[in-house]
């Protein structure tokens, strides 16, 4: 497999910026500064790997609903259609995230030099990742946890020889895209 700020003080500023415009603003500028802080509260934080996805891309997203944001490129269609993001292509034999034609977004891999809430990305020890998730578990293509604050998710890393994370990925655990 290839591939810092809270999101309750991100939700919590960007609802307080929404009021603050809101009371402030035209009925037709109250309405755009609404959606604005509603958007800026659901999306992850710049650079934050999940626990519901990644850039402005959701778990669960159908592929329109994931193609509408304007972050990903289609690189292959099949049952699970293979994307990347536009900002981070890979490599022609690499796939960014996987959509599931039955689960929408199944499994997102995370781009170079991003992390999960809890700091954990490619570069890691798997010593911090155990103590950043001790419910770390070691199966057989790679380590898993549930991902804290998204029960329906978890998050797989790659280690390799030297006990490094190597690849990151979040994905869902119903998810029917990879194994």
């Amino acid at each position: 497999m290839n591939h810092r700020t809270s999101r309750p003080a991100l939700a919590i500023a960007a609802l307080a910026t929404g009021v603050a415009l809101l009371a402030t603003a035209t009925p037709a500028a109250a309405g755009t500064a609404a959606r604005a802080a509603a958007e800026a509260a659901t999306a992850a934080p710049k650079g934050t790997f999940g626990p519901y996805g990644y850039g402005g891309v959701r778990l669960g997203m159908t592929a329109k609903q994931a193609k509408a944001t304007g972050k990903i490129v289609l690189k292959w269609r099949d049952h699970c259609s293979g994307w990347d993001y536009k900002a981070h292509r890979n490599p022609r034999d690499e796939i960014g995230l996987y959509i599931s034609a039955r689960r929408g977004v199944a499994v997102i891999f995370a781009p170079k030099g991003v992390r999960t809430p809890r700091g954990i990305g490619t570069g890691a020890t798997l010593r911090q990742v155990r103590k950043a998730y001790p419910g770390v578990k070691e199966e057989v293509s790679g380590w898993y946890a549930t991902a804290p604050g998204n029960p329906k998710a978890y998050y797989y890393f790659g280690v390799n020889r030297r006990g490094k994370v190597e690849a990151l990925a979040l994905g869902l655990k119903n998810q029917d895209c990879v194994n």
